[in-house]
């Protein structure tokens, strides 16, 4: 068994990366691509390796002496990489494929050793590796049956992407046998660069055996092994991220990204709540099926989808805002307040981002989390702030605060002549006849009152970032729309509240699903002697760890296990370590679970 590597190619969306060296040089990790591809290849007890070289060939070539390979190393040299494609650089090789069985694989790869190691064990003598074709993905791909046969080879440029749940992606790692590189792919490869000429691809080639013969060529499917093709700079920050040694430092980087995690399929997200119920597929598929005509629009203005925001929640348009997002809103009503803001509890980072102003913040850390609004009123008393900002449910903690508890804190706003601010982004999730106070006639008798209300969260949506904000002070609102510009939320967002009403009986079986699956959650979190599970009325749990091992330590664990939850530590800062954890479907957090307890019962307290 041999390798054959292609690396003539000049890799220019990556820029300034391979001005003067080539792509397979690009480092991830402080590690360049070759480097891990023949470190991993040196263990295989392979007869050589073959490297097709051309774009910077002399750099690629000194580099690779410098590593201690001991498997013997041959370069092919492709005078023509900038006038050809790979089709040139495999036929320059193709007197070692027939020689012996081969494995081929292209240079811009990072990927696990695991990867190799299933098609050397695979005893089939011709395999392609493919992985389910996702969003991050682009290239060729294939049509897989229940017999590993590749059924269909589609190009990049015809793929239906309404068919994607069908598509395996092709890895560009093979295992070529020499029976079928010498009767079969050579011969069609020859045929096809006399025909078409050597400006093409490899895979074309592979495309014309299978539609001739589909059993020719198996294919090796993954199942969540790590591998990443790497042609823009994008791709390289999501491969560092991906094959970071250091479990605590990918943690780190992951946290940065705020979101974007569609980039990670295979990633669970416990880390930010959004319903996982909500919206069905048959609201997708409303939304999906009007997609080219909303992307092709410009928006509704404000006006309208005030309108909209006035028939979703039952407040009259001239009490109502919509925009882009909570925190948005958040940072614009802070902007017309007057003195230092307050904080109940611990606010979110973008939160205190969106905050030019000083402020103040009341941790309820003595009381266990509980709130006790006595304590926060006497705390703000000389703080000097001219607005307060309380989470209900609390962001942290889940608590939640009934309505004759936030009308005390409205009559004691109101002597003072201080705003009180009131986020309810997760109110849906809690007894909300009981807690919420974004009601027409509260906002009336409360001048000085306003609900922020992120849809993100509640309604499964935070990729369309919808918030609306409600306040009784009509000036106040008029102010703060005419900042805005005329197009203040997009066109898909405007159109999931057009049709938001038809879904009300949806969306209310969603929220009983979601506390069905939270009260199992709760049972589940509390049956683990490590941890300590505070009970919520939000959609997420905050635990605190109790076996002492560091909150961060945990959920690099747990994102090894490709699961991402939120280390609330360094928010909280009273000297004990916590996590929050959102609640997702029932399948889910059975996984989640089990992965859980596999990591708190291995304790690791080093920082």
């Amino acid at each position: 068994m041999q390798a054959i590597i292609l690396a003539a190619g000049m890799g220019k969306r990556l820029g300034e990366l391979t001005r003067e060296n080539t792509k397979c040089m690009v480092k991830v990790g402080g590690v360049s691509l070759i480097e891990r591809a023949l470190k991993i290849l040196d263990k295989k007890g392979l007869s050589r390796i073959i490297i097709v070289a051309g774009y910077q060939r002399e750099n690629l070539m000194s580099f690779v002496k410098t590593l201690d390979i001991h498997t013997p190393i041959q370069f092919i040299i492709n005078d023509v990489y900038d006038k050809t494609n790979n089709i040139f650089s495999l036929s320059m090789a193709k007197d070692y494929l027939v020689s012996e069985d081969t494995l081929l694989l292209e240079s811009d790869l990072i990927f696990e050793e695991c990867l190799i190691d299933l098609l050397l064990n695979d005893e089939r003598d011709t395999l392609a590796l493919v992985d389910k074709f996702e969003s991050w993905m682009d290239g060729s791909c294939i049509v897989v049956d229940e017999m590993d046969n590749m059924t269909d080879f589609i190009p990049g440029k015809l793929l239906k992407f309404s068919d994607k749940e069908h598509y395996y992606k092709t890895v560009n790692i093979y295992k070529f046998g020499a029976e079928f590189s010498s009767q079969v792919y050579v011969p069609f490869l020859e045929a096809y660069t006399k025909a078409m000429g050597d400006n093409e691809y490899y895979e074309t080639v592979i495309n014309l055996i299978l539609r001739l013969n589909r059993r020719t060529i198996k294919a090796e499917r993954l199942s969540g092994q790590l591998w990443y093709e790497i042609d823009d700079i994008q791709d390289l920050d999501n491969a560092e991220t991906l094959f970071m040694e250091d479990d605590v430092a990918r943690y780190r980087k992951m946290k940065k990204c705020k979101g974007g995690y569609w980039r990670f399929p295979h990633l669970l997200d416990y880390s930010n709540p959004v319903n996982a119920y909500f919206p069905n597929e048959r609201m997708i598929d409303e939304i999906t099926s009007n997609l080219g005509v909303l992307m092709r629009q410009y928006p509704s203005g404000n006006k309208a989808n005030n309108l909209l925001a006035e028939k979703s929640f039952e407040i009259r348009q001239e009490n109502v805002m919509i925009g882009n997002g909570a925190t948005e809103l958040l940072g614009s009503l802070l902007k017309k307040t007057d003195g230092k803001v307050g904080f109940v509890g611990t606010a979110w980072e973008e939160s205190l981002m969106c905050c030019k102003k000083e402020w103040v913040q009341y941790n309820p850390v003595e009381e266990d989390f509980q709130p006790d609004i006595e304590k926060w009123m006497h705390f703000f008393a000389d703080k000097e702030v001219g607005s307060i900002v309380i989470s209900n449910p609390d962001n942290l903690t889940g608590q939640g605060i009934k309505i004759a508890d936030v009308e005390k804190i409205l009559d004691w706003c109101g002597k003072r002549n201080i705003r009180l601010i009131v986020d309810e982004s997760l109110m849906d999730f809690a007894d909300k006849e009981k807690m919420s106070v974004l009601h027409q006639e509260m906002l009336m008798k409360n001048p000085e009152l306003y609900v922020i209300k992120s849809l993100s969260k509640s309604y499964g949506v935070p990729g369309l970032q919808i918030g609306i904000l409600a306040g009784g002070n009509q000036a106040v609102i008029d102010a703060l729309k005419d900042e805005k510009t005329a197009w203040n939320i997009n066109a898909v967002a405007e159109f999931f509240l057009q049709i938001l009403d038809k879904y009300k009986a949806d969306y209310a079986r969603a929220l009983i699903q979601v506390k069905e699956a939270r009260e199992n959650l709760y049972e589940s979190l509390c049956t683990i002697p490590e941890l300590k599970a505070y009970a919520s009325c939000a959609n997420y749990f905050m635990c605190e760890l109790k076996n002492g091992e560091k909150s961060e330590i945990l959920a690099g664990k747990l994102l090894k296990k490709n699961i991402l939850i939120r280390d609330l530590t360094g928010a909280i800062q009273n000297g004990k370590q916590y996590i929050q954890v959102t609640v997702r479907n029932e399948q889910e957090n059975r996984r989640f679970i089990n992965a859980l307890k596999e990591c708190v019962s291995c304790r690791n307290v080093d920082a």
